[in-house]
């Protein structure tokens, strides 16, 4: 009963966040109306508002005070209307932010919490690479030679859960909070206090998951330097595996799993929040202009991805307890002798298939948000790829068992299983046909994003028909335990998801940062990735047809070359990534500054969308006015001029009617 009650639980309380924010702003919209300054808008949160966004002049972009002396004196006090507000609720904000390191510990805003998450993730995924590198390295030669099965193990569980956990959920989330504010037309979050609480339960998750090595590292440089330190040595890396299949974890003496699984736990708790506050941002922020009709395909995929949190994570959180009171209070949850192991893997993989489309439905979002705008073209079939979104969030709760095949489950739950696996990869394919579509007879337009966008899709094909072999119980039952099984998971994880950030950081590049990118080192960075991914995981197709056991640091002598093409191919994805992150720091210090805020020439398709718009008011502000932006988005005074001045700039006195009317129209555009 404990299952349901929690899925209860997380819908009612996203239903009363709900009903309490939409009471929130009817009392702030009577407060408006009876407002000494009714221009003013401001949040009590220290937010901007939409009208702030639209301003050109008098606030900060950030949602801080543009220090207008018009401001203080708009007040019959001499005060500001946010201190009115900010006094009815019982508290008084400031909304300036402050510089430095301050800046980022204690933000709000869902701008600079997106730029955390990103990073969070960017550090979580390099080491959880790492980790893979060193498998790859191991596994150049059949013997264990470079490290000892122990250490394999380990590598093989904490890249698993960081990379799941720590790398691409963070940054889908991280996007999500910069981005779908601009894309809906809202302030920011809905709630901005416990988005930055989901994003600083983060840092102490990965500390615990990963807390055997770290102590480790630091007690061999402590035995280094002077003496050792034995308890440093009581936690052990994790050798479970990510799937912490028991009875071996309940079996496990080594404390820093009680601590992975307590990590685990706290970055799922995380993980709910963010969820929460991205389905009640959707429901209850949107602007006026921004219907269910019209609201963007990232934005869709971003609220199915958390409607699917809000019913897997509960159900992870309840086995993860369960299994910390079997290692440390004696319970029997899993007890062998009542069928535990099979309890495990179900529990497990009902949260862990719909874990999968948690990560790969963003990726399908930023595809078609992207795509379309280096097609030339609208978005082939809008309607029938949310429908298709939909349909894999419900049909990813009924596909679970096929990891279980082998299990020796009823033959007619493998077979309804299989039916519902097979039917799945339905919506899959509709988006695969409509993203073809969207290209047929497109102008399409070879840069980076469109690229890697190309590349992902083609490597999403292979997975996909890969994994409707691995649904069939027969082939399953011959393959389940081989490195087929491995190529499958990663053409899908490294192919499109991965493909999909790489596109989206260069698209939003010049909105980040204000400059361009090296495009030949991006083009070079495609070519990388896109053959290291075929070299890397294409041989392991072929080693796990021939029937080798994954899961082992070990493998006969006959799969050397294979495994050695593997490892050749890991290393060049690696070449890649550092090509990429050589390419965002360099263009960040030296790249051309943008001056134009259609950098993709997004007009000339009509899909020139909110989040350029926002930026394109941004570059505005800086030029026709004397204040100039900071990097996060503040100002500061000219000596010629103070911000919010409204003399008329020469810029302004050269609009063109024509230029007014082009404007009017990328306003409009969805």
């Amino acid at each position: 009963m404990s299952l349901p009650l929690a899925s209860l639980l997380v819908l009612a309380s996203v239903l009363l966040g709900g009903l309490a924010y939409r009471h929130r702003d009817e009392v702030l919209d009577g407060l408006r109306m009876v407002s000494p300054r009714d221009d003013a808008a401001l949040r009590t949160d220290g937010g901007e508002r939409p009208d702030e966004r639209r301003s050109d002049g008098g606030h900060r972009t950030d949602g801080g005070d543009a220090h207008d002396a018009r401001a203080d004196e708009s007040a019959p006090d001499g005060g500001r209307t946010q201190q009115i507000i900010g006094a009815i609720y019982g508290r008084e904000h400031k909304t300036s932010k402050p510089y430095g390191l301050m800046r980022w510990v204690t933000s709000v805003d869902h701008k600079d919490i997106g730029i955390l998450y990103l990073l969070f993730g960017l550090a979580a995924g390099l080491w959880g690479a790492t980790d893979a590198m060193m498998i790859r390295t191991e596994l150049f030669t059949p013997s264990t030679d470079v490290w000892d099965a122990d250490t394999y193990n380990a590598l093989f569980t904490t890249h698993g859960l960081t990379m799941l956990f720590f790398f691409v959920t963070p940054v889908f989330t991280g996007l999500a909070n910069y981005f779908l504010p601009l894309l809906i037309d809202a302030d920011d979050m809905a709630f901005p206090r416990i988005n930055a609480i989901a994003f600083w339960l983060l840092p102490p998750s990965i500390v615990l998951v990963r807390a055997g090595l770290l102590t480790e590292v630091l007690a061999k440089a402590i035995d280094a330097v002077g003496p050792r330190i034995e308890f440093l040595y009581a936690l052990e890396p994790p050798t479970p595996g990510w799937t912490l299949y028991t009875p071996l974890t309940t079996g496990l003496a080594n404390p820093q799993v009680d601590l992975l699984i307590l990590g685990l736990h706290l970055s799922g708790l995380a993980t709910v929040m963010g969820a929460i506050n991205i389905i009640v941002t959707i429901f209850t922020e949107r602007g006026d202009d921004v219907s269910w009709s019209n609201m963007d395909i990232f934005s869709w995929s971003l609220l199915t991805t958390s409607g699917i949190i809000l019913f897997a994570f509960p159900i992870l959180g309840s086995a993860l307890l369960m299994l910390l009171l079997d290692r440390n209070f004696g319970t029997t949850f899993f007890a062998v002798e009542a069928g535990g192991a099979i309890l495990w893997q179900h529990l497990f993989w009902f949260f862990g298939h719909p874990e999968v489309y948690i990560l790969v439905l963003p990726a399908f979002g930023l595809t078609s948000q992207i795509l379309p705008k280096f097609s030339g073209r609208r978005l082939f079939g809008f309607k029938f790829i949310v429908y298709s979104t939909l349909a894999i969030a419900v049909l990813s709760f009924g596909v679970w068992a096929h990891h279980m095949f082998a299990t020796g489950i009823d033959p007619r739950l493998r077979a309804s299983f299989m039916v519902v696996t097979l039917a799945i990869a339905v919506p899959s394919a509709v988006k695969t046909f409509n993203w073809m579509a969207t290209l047929w007879n497109g102008n399409v337009r070879l840069e980076a994003p469109m690229q890697f966008l190309l590349g992902g899709i083609g490597l999403f094909v292979v997975g996909g028909v890969t994994g409707i072999f691995l649904a069939s119980i027969p082939v399953d039952l011959v393959l389940h335990g081989t490195y087929y099984v491995v190529a499958h998971f990663h053409f899908i994880v490294v192919g499109i998801i991965a493909f999909s950030m790489f596109a989206a950081s260069y698209y939003w590049y010049p909105l980040f940062t204000g400059r361009m990118y090296d495009k030949r080192l991006a083009t070079l960075h495609s070519i990388l990735s896109i053959g290291g991914v075929l070299v890397t995981f294409m041989p392991l197709f072929l080693v796990g047809l021939m029937g080798l056991p994954r899961r082992s640091a070990q493998y006969p002598a006959e799969f050397t070359l294979l495994q050695q093409i593997a490892t050749v191919g890991a290393f060049v994805l690696a070449l890649g990534v550092g090509v990429w992150l050589f390419n965002m720091v360099n263009s960040f210090r030296t790249g051309p500054v943008i001056r134009d805020p259609d950098p993709w020439n997004l007009k000339e398709s009509g899909q020139f969308s909110r989040e350029w718009q926002w930026f394109e008011r941004r570059l505005s502000s800086d030029l026709t006015s004397s204040t100039k932006l900071l990097g996060d988005g503040g100002t500061v005074i000219d000596e010629d001029g103070a911000p919010g001045s409204e003399t008329q700039t020469d810029t302004e006195k050269s609009e063109t009617p024509e230029t007014e009317a082009a404007d009017d129209t990328d306003a409009s555009t969805p």
